[in-house]
């Protein structure tokens, strides 16, 4: 699992566009064939809420477009991906750093497109957890992504 000279352009990219920039976010790592991106998000004055834990939008905002913008890269423009619903789980404040690796896996890339083939759209949910710097579960997202071929 390498970042290539295009993953790495698309990162630096990624954390200068303005929009996600502000979400406090910062994309790590972006692997060649889009399957592993991981983020973090740091504990500081653009991230820290009115109690001095984690900002729960700048939690959301740093993982909302990621699944979206993986699933385009890696199934390429014969598709349409869209975002179609969200939900976040607190499970503990964040004190600290916080990480998110979002994975995608062959079989689930297979399965969309077998999918694909018999019904004209498809809706699958992805989680990604949000890990401090001790191993704790901080919160949990959900991504509902919404597929279909192009025509």
């Amino acid at each position: 699992m390498q970042e290539s000279m295009r993953t790495r352009l698309m990162r630096w990219g990624f954390n200068l566009f303005p929009v996600y920039r502000r979400t406090g976010g910062k994309v790590t790592f972006i692997s060649d064939e889009f399957r592993h991106i991981h983020i973090k998000i740091p504990l500081n004055w653009k991230t820290r809420n009115y109690v001095g834990t984690m900002f729960g939008g700048s939690m959301y905002g740093a993982t909302d477009p990621i699944y979206m913008i993986m699933f385009m890269k890696i199934l390429g423009p014969k598709y349409v991906v869209w975002d179609k619903a969200g939900k976040i789980r607190y499970k503990t404040p964040g004190r600290s750093t916080l990480r998110g690796n979002f994975s995608v896996e062959d079989a689930e890339i297979e399965l969309i497109r077998r999918e694909l083939e018999m019904k004209e759209k498809l809706d699958r949910v992805y989680n990604v957890s949000l890990i401090d710097e001790n191993g704790v579960e901080c919160a949990m997202i959900e991504k509902t992504l919404h597929f279909s071929k192009k025509k």
